[in-house]
């Protein structure tokens, strides 16, 4: 049995939470291009008023942008009965499988119905960034299934099922605050973490800043900072990337969250450096956990009081991985011959490894993450943790190179902190300063063969850096 659920929020649909706002703030949702009022999404359709065709439909919502993706989303929530949310990085090979399986009948989409080839019927309605009037009532007819997508070690995507209560589980009660909240996230609210805020915001009645994949970091800051953003979200890597941005200057949030990757103790204290007026809070979360704890005592790790005690969240470690309950959950995959989401405790197991030292939890990797040298087995990010303690690193990653010797070597790729960057001639010093810290912290099968040193770290549509090994 699940845990109660504990969340404030009692609104069937996003519709209705929207409906209760109040109307004299009037909080806007903005991207780059345009804005739209949430009392204008509640007065009128950005689906050409053809909701009511679309009720009781399995329907997916495959849009260019989140902005279109928002008016969308709170247009279906309650009259759809399964809304599938299309990642902007789904390869279009793909998409013919989520369709079959989640028995798509139902299209939402700025682009073409021509590029949704499809056997079945399907209903396609055009999705416009403008609102126009409403021309059909919207009352809430079903308890929408909400389809996340999510990838699988082949790469095929897993499907998994949520519903507006098991998403809305962790927020918690408005905020009573007479100074209004402004929420950003460099997430996409095509993926849990992004619709995690976009979802905060609408339940808050709050403004709600979106970024844009077009947009530099500089850009986005700067635009963020004009719109008074006083809460945003991102993973580790994109804050570092933000962070090595001259606009980082320009905003002054009162509320910062990461999540998505390990936070480590440097990139805290970068973010504590930046902003120091700021709440800094970093949230385990998963597509399939849903929202589990944060902490918020400025330190890398988890407290075992965390982990233990969490209101309306059960979680263990079992064979170092964290394991969860709760009624954030999701439910499960939807698919024949898929795996079972939750096991026969209705935990979920993430497949996150922790270790306790020192009085916390650290997570050290994932299970499918590790990578052999010469048989045996490493976690990248326990070597990345070492590396990016060092004053100099903005953030690095850990890859491995094939060796006719041991099979793979370990092989550092480093971005150097543009305040701490040394010149052309300390380099090697520089090198041979933090590999003498991997020798010092490391067993010397994990210490890296070489160490290179890169511009930047490709980050990927999810907001975590991308991963590849030669």
């Amino acid at each position: 049995m699940r845990p109660a659920q504990g969340s404030h929020n009692k609104s069937t649909s996003l519709f209705e939470a929207l409906s209760a706002v109040d109307k004299h703030s009037d909080p806007l949702i903005v991207d780059a291009n345009a804005s739209i009022t949430l009392s204008n999404l509640v007065s009128g359709s950005a689906l050409f008023g053809r909701g009511d065709e679309l009720c009781g439909r399995s329907v997916l919502v495959a849009t260019t942008n989140q902005f279109t993706t928002a008016s969308a989303l709170i247009e279906l929530d309650g009259v759809a009965r399964r809304i599938v949310l299309c990642p902007p990085d789904l390869p279009i090979e793909h998409l013919p499988y989520v369709m079959d399986t989640a028995a798509v009948d139902g299209i939402v989409s700025d682009r073409t119905a021509l590029q949704y080839g499809s056997p079945r019927p399907l209903y396609f309605s055009p999705c416009s960034p403008t609102v126009e009037p409403a021309k059909c009532e919207r009352n809430a007819c079903y308890k929408t299934e909400w389809i996340l997508l999510t990838s699988g070690t082949t790469g095929i995507p897993k499907l998994v099922v949520h519903s507006l209560a098991s998403l809305a589980g962790a927020i918690g009660p408005p905020n009573m605050s007479p100074e209004p909240i402004v929420w950003s996230t460099f997430y996409d609210i095509r993926r849990y973490g992004g619709l995690q805020i976009f979802i905060r915001a609408i339940f808050a009645g709050a403004s709600l800043v979106l970024s844009n994949a077009q947009e530099s970091p500089a850009a986005f800051l700067t635009r963020a900072a004009r719109l008074g953003v006083t809460h945003i979200s991102g993973t580790p890597s994109q804050w570092r990337r933000a962070l090595m941005s001259p606009a980082a200057c320009f905003i002054s949030p009162k509320y910062i969250r990461l999540s998505g990757e390990i936070v480590d103790q440097p990139i805290l204290n970068s973010l504590h450096s930046a902003y120091p007026h700021a709440q800094i809070s970093h949230a385990f979360a998963s597509t399939e956990a849903g929202v589990a704890f944060e902490v918020n005592d400025g330190f890398a790790g988890i407290p075992p009081e965390t982990i233990m005690c969490t209101p309306f969240v059960e979680m263990k470690v079992k064979d170092n991985s964290l394991r969860i309950r709760s009624a954030r959950t999701a439910s499960r995959y939807l698919g024949n011959n898929v795996s079972a989401l939750l096991d026969e405790e209705g935990f979920v197991d993430t497949g996150d490894l922790l270790e306790l030292r020192e009085g916390r939890y650290h997570f050290i990797g994932r299970r499918d993450g590790v990578i052999n040298v010469g048989g045996l087995k490493v976690h990248p990010e326990e070597i990345e943790a070492v590396i990016n303690r060092h004053p100099a690193v903005q953030g690095s990653i850990v890859r491995t190179k094939k060796n006719p010797m041991t099979g793979a070597m370990v092989i550092a790729d480093v971005v150097l902190d543009r305040v701490n960057a040394c010149l052309d001639e300390d380099v090697r010093e520089l090198r041979e300063d933090i590999l003498l810290r991997c020798r010092e912290s490391l067993s010397s099968y994990k210490v890296p063969a070489a160490i290179n040193f890169i511009s930047s770290l490709s980050i990927a549509e999810s907001g975590k850096v991308l991963r590849r090994n030669a």
